[in-house]
């Protein structure tokens, strides 16, 4: 799936979308999921600190929330901060200089599925928030990830999926494709982005058959812990 066409490259438009809505992403971001991302995100940072990750890396990193939170929260880290996209990296850079910690985390604009500027086993840690549906090819992302990893390393996934309860997912779903796209539209000024944003998570393999994509990638000890009823998933893994 494509955010605008089908003539360019899921990349090329995964790009130029997030270009497009970065100025409000984080206002729209917060707003529409009720600042429920924020509880995920710290439990994905709380899995990280168990790790003992001195080197992180945090793919898709967006706009920075992740990789600051971690930066504040995890002691003695140095973060990179991966993005396809240098508008949502550009809103990164002015809240980390915001916060006064550019010593400790760095941002690099680069694909997930070609990590060329990181060598082979040289990270203790590495997180993908709500990034990994973006991937144009999943598999070969993961593998990068894999590689890039030290052995005994940990991946933490976060990412949306569809509820299995029927209720939740009736509700989810007329939030998803009714609101989510008029207001993201709106105030955003790309009513597209928010109409490819809700269809990417129905689209994602369901939890059980991506913890066997990243068994399939080389990754072993794979949980999937549901989050709130079912919205979105942590996924843990290790090298």
């Amino acid at each position: 799936m494509k955010p605008y066409n089908e003539e360019q490259s899921k990349k090329e438009q995964v790009e130029q979308m997030f270009d497009n809505i970065a100025p409000t992403y984080d206002k729209l971001n917060h707003i529409m999921s009720l600042n429920i991302d924020r509880m995920w995100r710290r439990r994905v940072m709380r899995i990280v600190r168990r790790a003992k990750a001195h080197k992180i890396m945090d793919v898709a990193t967006g706009t920075g929330d992740l990789a600051i939170a971690m930066a504040k929260r995890v002691d003695r880290t140095q973060i990179l901060g991966v993005d396809l996209s240098e508008e949502m990296l550009a809103v990164a850079r002015r809240k980390i200089e915001k916060q006064g910690l550019e010593e400790r985390i760095m941002l690099e604009k680069g694909d997930a599925e070609n990590l060329s500027m990181v060598a082979s086993e040289s990270i203790d840690a590495i997180t993908v928030a709500f990034g990994v549906r973006n991937f144009e090819n999943i598999e070969r992302g993961l593998s990068e990830l894999y590689r890039t990893l030290k052995p005994g390393g940990k991946l933490v996934v976060l990412e949306f999926s569809m509820p299995k309860n029927r209720l939740v997912r009736w509700v989810y779903s007329q939030y998803a494709h009714r609101l989510l796209p008029r207001i993201g539209g709106m105030i955003s000024k790309d009513k597209q982005a928010y109409t490819y944003l809700p269809d990417s998570v129905e689209e994602f393999p369901a939890p059980e058959r991506f913890s066997d994509m990243l068994r399939e990638a080389g990754f072993c000890r794979v949980k999937a812990r549901s989050q709130s009823f079912g919205i979105a998933y942590i996924y843990d893994a290790t090298k």
